[in-house]
């Protein structure tokens, strides 16, 4: 006969019954939550789902080698410089601080790299033997009204000695007729004064020459402020010296003080490891853009000058041969405006851009012709006024020409945000923006990376200025030019917003950088920290089997219009070969990156032969990547390739 259990055991079982329910009840939400966290972390794990949606893992820094990286370029070594500079910390800043760092993803090491200068918010791009040239950086950090303890400003120095130039050194002090002193904050050369000759009996006029200087009051306080017109002499000068040297200034006071450019340029070199310095732009700049043209030189463009204002057109041309500048152009653009190599002597301005300067100028966008100085805007998009920190692709091949703007806000920091995404086709007689499909969100910063299968990877990203209100998005996904769709990807685990960076890596995989949040809550009352973290993404395309083999045969060199040959196994399963140029990124600028199709022209068991093209504007010289791709899509791995 069965026990009936008592009364007593039954009205336990009861007790704890109804306690076990009630914990469940209350803790509903929570355990709710955990269950799917954890079945999200089971799901995005498996291999139907990576193979659908690719993957995302943080890479492992030690913690000597974090940085807040402000630049990431990958080299022809494979390797990725990280550039922070002083990584927008004051403190770094003043106490000379600057850092950048070289990591390897094939083997996660990395290396301390000496760094000469503050690159902080520098412009970069490679030379044609795949070294580096990266120009500009920070003078000064902005001090914000209230902040100022000394009045000043930009003073003219003037120099009417028609025989000689002057140099003045940092700290030169300038003295008011009032006897208040200004001290010089950078070196200053003053050429000759000019000399013409008139057309009476060879007499000549002489022109008083200028330089600019930022110059400060040496008290604090508003003793310093003046708003007239004043000529100031020169400390330590007398006689003929002190008539023919002297400044004049219109305006010192304690308004806010931007941040200022340098004039310095470097190159880096893969091989050494190590910066050298080169000659020296006639321009400060920060927040510059530099644009390898056809013929290998260097284009700068804008960047804040060293009075803290946007430089007013005057743009430089870097020749690797003499390592020195000439002047190009006159052209005012706003600062890191997205430019793309389309023609010889010619280039495109997306209308994308990083920040500083006016809503009203220099926001439209167009063709610019720097042998005619012709710039023909191109219409098409009704708010050109919110392309800032928008992000701007030449799509793949890069002979299709079509080039597409994406996301984006308002000018400075404007709540706007848009979804937005255009393309235009370079190619046809009047180019016209056109709409492309809209992103998820309405997305400021958003890295795009042109992949080798033909699509552009687009990543991050927030809704708000700098990541306000918490505004990050956990969000990816794949443009494709073909279909001109977005299809979704695996999700990131870590926000991303100013100062951020994306890198296609030689493997395939996807590398992004940075991020500079103000702030760290939705309430906006917790200040933001600098995200060092690395994450990678593995798309989709490595989860789909094997990957094609190729061969460069020991060649490491060609021409353009040469033909290549690759030696394959899987030759006969490799649909197309690509040139990719590798990235050089910030603030969520990078026009190095393209995609190059190189035609198959003969197939042969285990080698297909391919051309390079012949077009200097489409294949700029430099260093490249040769990714064959199988009909599925799969990427082989990189191979690198000097293009002359």
């Amino acid at each position: 006969m069965t026990e009936r259990p008592s009364r007593r055991i039954t009205q336990k079982t009861l007790l704890t019954t109804a306690a076990v329910v009630a914990l469940a009840a209350l803790n509903a939400p929570a355990v709710t939550g955990f269950a799917q966290h954890a079945y999200h972390r089971y799901e995005i794990n498996q291999p139907e789902y990576k193979g659908k949606y690719g993957h995302w893992a943080l890479a492992t820094l030690p913690d000597q080698h974090h940085l807040n990286a402000i630049h990431a370029i990958l080299l022809h070594t494979g390797k990725v410089l990280l550039i922070a500079g002083s990584g927008n910390n004051v403190k770094h800043f003043d106490g000379g601080v600057f850092k950048s760092t070289l990591w390897d993803p094939a083997t996660n090491t990395f290396k301390k790299i000496d760094t000469p200068a503050d690159l902080f918010c520098s412009g970069h791009t490679q030379l044609r033997d795949g070294r580096i040239l990266i120009a500009g950086g920070t003078a000064r950090y902005e001090v914000l009204k209230g902040d100022v303890k000394r009045a000043g400003g930009a003073m003219l120095v003037k120099n009417e000695d028609p025989d000689q130039a002057r140099a003045f050194p940092k700290g030169t002090v300038f003295r008011s007729p009032a006897g208040v002193a200004y001290r010089s904050q950078f070196a200053v050369h003053v050429p000759a004064a000019k000399k013409t000759p008139t057309s009476r009996g060879g007499n000549v006029t002489v022109t008083a020459s200028e330089a600019r200087v930022f110059v400060e009051a040496v008290e604090q306080g508003p003793l310093g402020i003046t708003n007239t017109t004043e000529r100031y002499e020169i400390q330590g000068l007398r006689g003929e010296d002190a008539d023919n040297l002297y400044g004049t200034a219109n305006k010192l006071g304690l308004d806010k003080k931007d941040f200022q450019g340098v004039k310095d340029a470097y190159e880096f070199d893969p091989v050494t490891e190590k910066y050298t310095k080169v000659g020296s732009m006639s321009e400060a700049r920060w927040y510059p853009s530099l644009i390898t043209l056809s013929d290998g030189r260097v284009l700068a463009v804008s960047g804040l000058d060293d009075i803290g204002q946007v430089v007013p057109g005057e743009n430089e041309i870097y020749d690797p041969a003499t390592k020195t500048w000439s002047k190009a152009p006159t052209r005012y653009f706003p600062t890191y405006p997205s430019f793309f190599l389309t023609g010889r002597g010619k280039v495109f301005y997306s209308g994308s851009n990083a920040g500083y300067g006016p809503a009203d100028k220099g926001r439209k966008p167009g063709l610019w012709d720097l042998t005619t100085d012709t710039f023909t805007a191109i219409p098409g998009l009704n708010d050109p006024d919110i392309l800032e920190t928008s992000s701007s692709v030449l799509l793949p091949p890069a002979q299709d020409k079509k080039v597409m703007v994406l996301g984006g806000g308002g000018v400075g920091e404007s709540r706007t945000a848009t979804s937005r995404t255009a393309i235009v086709d370079l190619g046809t007689k009047h180019p016209t923006f056109r709409p492309g499909p809209r992103l998820p969100d309405k997305t400021r910063y958003l890295n795009s990376v042109i992949m080798p299968d033909d699509t552009v990877f687009t990543t991050g990203g927030s809704s708000g200025y700098r990541g306000k209100g918490a505004s990050d998005i956990l969000r990816a996904q794949f443009y494709n030019p073909a279909a001109d769709t977005f299809t979704p990807a695996a999700a990131p685990t870590v926000g991303r917003d100013y100062h951020t960076e994306a890198l296609l890596l030689p493997d395939g995989r996807v590398a992004v950088f940075g991020s500079d949040p103000l702030f760290a809550d939705k309430a906006d009352s917790r200040a933001g920290h600098f995200e060092q973290r690395v994450e990678v993404y593995s798309p989709p395309y490595l989860f789909h089997g094997v990957r094609p083999r190729l061969d460069l045969g020991g060649r490491t060199r060609a021409s353009r219009g040469d033909d290549l040959t690759l030696g394959s196994a899987d030759a006969a399963r490799i649909t197309r070969v690509r040139l990719l140029r590798p990235g050089s990124a910030t603030h969520v600028t990078d026009f190095d990156q393209r995609s190059v199709a190189l035609d198959v022209i003969r197939r042969a068991g285990t080698s297909l032969t391919v051309r390079i093209p012949d077009d200097p504007s489409l294949v700029p010289p430099g260093r490249y990547m040769v990714v064959a791709t199988d009909g599925g899509g799969t990427p082989s791995k990189a191979l690198w390739l000097r293009v002359r």
